[in-house]
């Protein structure tokens, strides 16, 4: 059994990319321990668990539990469930506090994502945690990293002042699926418009410069480097569509990126296979 550690904000985190990699990894038999900023229970973005909000009325109190668009947007029925049970688990409701924790207690890092910038920023902005990451890097650790977690990794430096991700191949959250949710996010959430960009672009600067791919993009040797589908991938529209997600048993729309002991994936749609293929690198870890 190995032993896994998730760091998480204090509030906003994707509730599938957290509920689905530890439900998935306690599965497969492997210890999960959780770290916060203040070593309090963290809470998951709201608007992914419920929908509520995510409609052209979701500003009216009285109408915002009637959910449309927003009940397509959410986390799905397993990844809340998922959630609910989380959040009974002993370790989960008494994490670590991020500068508590110790690289030499665990086997593995998971890093989750999100994308709502009134929690995500204290994560993605951590000396703190960038320090840690380095460390499992360094280690030659099974680290595994999705959506804006891929986003951590890449500003994370190494000793010789590079990211972590450099001269490695990865994927992230991608900008086709980023500025999808955006576009849709701007028009359902005219009030917050910017709620599904974590970071806006500057003036001057094109579209896109400060989504997560083109940030992560900027840390590598090589833009090649960063991964997308190829287009001819098979379940090329699956995979990219933004609206299948894979499971337990269906990997098809998935897509994740290994290099070594690093794993890397897009979005919540990959979380099963991301978190399984983690989970491989922690057993050849310990065979």
């Amino acid at each position: 059994m190995a032993k896994v550690l998730i760091p998480i904000p204090s509030k906003d985190f994707d509730p599938s990319e957290v509920a689905i990699s530890w439900s998935v990894l306690k599965r497969l038999g492997h210890s999960v321990a959780f770290a916060t900023p203040d070593g309090q229970p963290g809470a998951a973005d709201d608007l992914m668990l419920t929908g509520q909000g995510l409609d052209v009325w979701g500003f009216i109190p009285g109408l915002k539990r009637f959910t449309v668009i927003g009940r397509l947007m959410r986390a799905n029925a397993e990844a809340r469930a998922a959630y609910a049970k989380m959040r009974e688990d002993p370790a989960f409701k008494s994490p670590l506090q991020w500068r508590q924790v110790r690289r030499d207690d665990f086997d593995g890092l998971l890093l989750p994502g999100g994308h709502r910038a009134r929690g995500m920023r204290q994560y993605l902005e951590s000396e703190i945690l960038q320090k840690l990451v380095a460390e499992f890097f360094a280690a030659n650790l099974p680290v595994g990293a999705i959506c804006h977690g891929v986003l951590l990794a890449a500003r994370s430096q190494a000793a010789d002042g590079h990211s972590v991700l450099f001269g490695r191949r990865t994927t992230a959250l991608t900008w086709a699926l980023e500025r999808a949710g955006w576009r849709v996010g701007r028009v359902v959430r005219f009030w917050d418009p910017s709620y599904y960009r974590t970071y806006n672009d500057g003036p001057g600067e094109p579209e896109g410069f400060m989504s997560v791919q083109q940030e992560v993009t900027r840390a590598l040797a090589r833009p090649a480097d960063f991964l997308d589908v190829p287009a001819d991938a098979s379940d090329f529209r699956r995979k990219t569509s933004g609206m299948a997600r894979d499971t337990w048993e269906d990997d098809r729309a998935a897509f994740v990126v290994g290099d070594g002991n690093y794993v890397s994936a897009r979005w919540p749609g990959d979380v099963h296979t991301f978190a399984k293929e983690f989970a491989g690198r922690l057993a050849r870890q310990r065979a």
